[in-house]
């Protein structure tokens, strides 16, 4: 009869499962065969890991080491120990005790519900005999055992949750007289159903660099509850408690978040929230249209605003002389004159959540607009040093470079000596060679001239 009460507990939680739909939600857990807590070795205990890993990738481990049984689903027990498995995308089980003592308290390896009735059975080693049982919760003696070695308690209320023990006289070629082990028994209003995630920032949307916590709260169930955090498309275990939080978040922690809540023996899951790593606005800058830099007055010009970095939407406020003027990632001045003169500016923005909560700006650096009346050309100037401030500079060396070279050698002309004379073509005879390597005294070009007159 006993064997019939743990069965029907197992198709009953197998039925809670299908009601609550979570046969897809399951974390890893080790079922048992006979479906009594704690097993014992002398049952030949066959445990088999369950869950929504991968199927037929199971790793079995007996005392934190791992056991051989690569790819089994199903084990049979033939050494007491604490047995763990672990399935790839559910992580590992909670452990389950095997035991080999004198005495053993039993329990049903299901979920004790509110106005449900359950059997606890007191057993010896090998199934010898015992005899003279007593059942306790903590150290409280109980009344009302069937056949010696059974107590049943009926109907279950919240108050029998706690920790329960039996000891009698195990009987064999000889006698002794022995203690079980405390069996923890939870009794649960309903298993646990309705969770539910909340986040703070409000709606999972977190600026670059901040920190997140996410709640994980659960609507009915009464029983101790444990917990776990999944990120989609990640099979690592993000926490263990009711509350995750994610400190100095990155890009890398977008997605979509779930919390698994189980009570041991049944699992719910929450519905997905979805968080969202925003990334403020930075490095705003502004970027003249085409030929803009060199216009003619009457003529069109076009600014254009971007950012570096900035999660979308981003909007693009234009500002001249510090007052609003348009919207926009553009900025079109048409038919240039005077009134356009002056300093221009915009502003990208971004926010996070929808109700604005946090919002993040970037100013960009001051661009300059100089229409000169009269003049038929308007200079555009960035407010800040840029490539066209490079290239006038660069101008400008090279022109004084140029100017300096020329100087420097006109000054070397003026202090060389003058160049010799050409010779007169009316006097033939007298040749630079002549010049150059005959003596003459200056009476000499008197006397020619003398005779001549």
């Amino acid at each position: 009869m006993a064997g019939d009460t743990g069965m029907a507990g197992k198709v009953a939680l197998l039925l809670w499962a299908q009601t609550l739909g979570l046969a897809g939600a399951q974390t890893t857990q080790i079922l048992l065969e006979p479906p009594w807590r704690p097993p014992v070795l002398w049952d030949q205990v066959t445990l088999t890991c369950q869950g929504s890993g991968t199927a037929g990738a199971t790793t079995w481990y007996k005392d934190g080491q791992p056991l051989g049984q690569e790819g089994r689903d199903s084990i049979t027990v033939t050494k007491k120990g604490t047995y763990e498995c672990d399935r790839p995308g559910t992580g590992r089980s909670p452990p389950m005790r095997v035991l080999d003592d004198n005495l053993v308290l039993q329990v049903p390896a299901q979920v004790l519900l509110e106005g449900d009735t359950v059997t606890l059975r007191c057993r010896a080693w090998q199934n010898n005999t015992v005899t003279s049982v007593s059942f306790y919760r903590k150290e409280t003696k109980l009344e009302g055992s069937r056949d010696g070695t059974e107590l049943s308690l009926h109907p279950l209320q919240l108050s029998h949750s706690g920790s329960y023990s039996c000891e009698g006289r195990v009987s064999n070629v000889v006698s002794w007289w022995s203690v079980s082990e405390l069996v923890t028994m939870t009794v649960c209003r309903f298993p646990p159903s309705g969770v539910s995630l909340s986040a703070q920032p409000p709606g999972g949307q977190v600026a670059l660099g901040d920190s997140l916590v996410l709640s994980c709260e659960v609507a009915t169930g009464t029983c101790s509850l444990s917990f776990s955090w999944h990120r989609e498309g990640s099979g690592a275990l993000l926490g263990t408690g009711p509350r995750l939080e994610l400190q100095h978040v990155g890009d890398n922690d977008s997605g979509q978040y779930r919390c698994r809540v189980s009570d041991g023996d049944s699992v719910a899951e929450s519905d997905p929230l979805k968080v969202t790593v925003l990334v403020p606005v930075a490095n705003a800058t502004i970027t003249p249209g085409p030929l803009a830099h060199q216009v003619r007055p009457g003529d069109n010009v076009t600014l254009h605003c971007s950012v570096q970095v900035g999660s979308a939407p981003v909007t693009f406020t234009w500002l001249h002389n510090g007052q609003e003027v348009a919207r926009g990632p553009l900025l079109e001045l048409r038919d240039i004159d005077v009134g356009h003169s002056g300093t221009y500016q915009c502003v990208a923005t971004n926010q996070l959540g929808q109700d604005g909560h946090r919002v993040f700006r970037a100013l960009s650096p001051e661009l300059e607009l100089d229409v000169t009346p009269g003049s038929p050309w308007v200079t555009v100037a960035a407010g800040v040093g840029g490539a066209l401030l490079f290239l006038l500079l660069l101008v400008g060396v090279i022109v004084a470079w140029h100017w300096w070279h020329r100087l420097d050698a006109r000054k070397h002309q003026q202090r060389a000596p003058p160049e010799p004379l050409a010779p007169s073509l009316e006097d033939p005879q007298a040749t630079y060679m002549e010049l150059q390597w005959q003596p003459w005294e200056p009476r000499d070009i008197y006397d020619n001239l003398h005779q001549k007159l």
